[in-house]
């Protein structure tokens, strides 16, 4: 079977930046998606479409083509004491370099970098961390399947948060049946 929308991809990759090796997913922990959902980088998706069960995949992304140029409207300073729990500043979070995960207006979370910090307030980074990078990635396609309804309706991990009508630890993916294990 190969690659096309609404198929169940599960691949093993090496990710390098600059011919070091930044993020891998192994056989043992592979990074599993429902192709053509818009879950990963559009390139990427583009790299591996057609591909088929057992190849080998090795492509080039640059910047533009991975997470684009940083947005220097994405560096902005927080008041201090927006790092305060319980009335008592989180000086241990305020060390360069560190990542501190945030909530946007809308309540995601965005890890922001420190990179300064000032007397009243602390300059972040909430650009990618791979922003401005060319990306190499090298890798093998595993397997490849339909998705199921519930997942494309669900996304994949839909069961592990008691997806298919409260159905939770189905031994084989589906809840398609029902687990026949009396959880479903």
């Amino acid at each position: 079977m190969e690659i096309n929308k609404n198929k169940v991809v599960a691949i093993t990759y090496t990710l390098e930046v600059n011919g070091k090796i930044a993020d891998q997913a192994t056989e043992a922990k592979p990074l599993e998606f429902i192709f053509g959902q818009g879950m990963l980088i559009p390139k990427f998706e583009e790299n591996l479409d057609g591909k088929k069960e057992g190849e080998d995949f090795k492509f080039h992304l640059t910047a533009e083509e991975g997470y684009g140029q940083p947005n220097p409207q994405a560096i902005i300073e927080i008041p201090k004491n927006v790092f305060e729990v319980d009335g008592q500043l989180r000086e241990d979070l305020l060390v360069v370099g560190n990542s501190i995960p945030m909530s946007n207006a809308e309540g995601q979370v965005i890890p922001g970098v420190v990179l300064e910090v000032l007397a009243e307030s602390v300059k972040m980074d909430f650009n990618h961390p791979m922003a401005g990078k060319d990306l190499d990635f090298s890798g093998k396609v595993l397997s490849v399947r339909e998705a199921t309804e519930a997942e494309i309706q669900g996304g994949l991990n839909q069961q592990a948060a008691g997806g298919c009508d409260g159905c939770q630890g189905c031994s084989d993916g589906s809840c398609e049946d029902g687990c026949g294990d009396g959880n479903c």
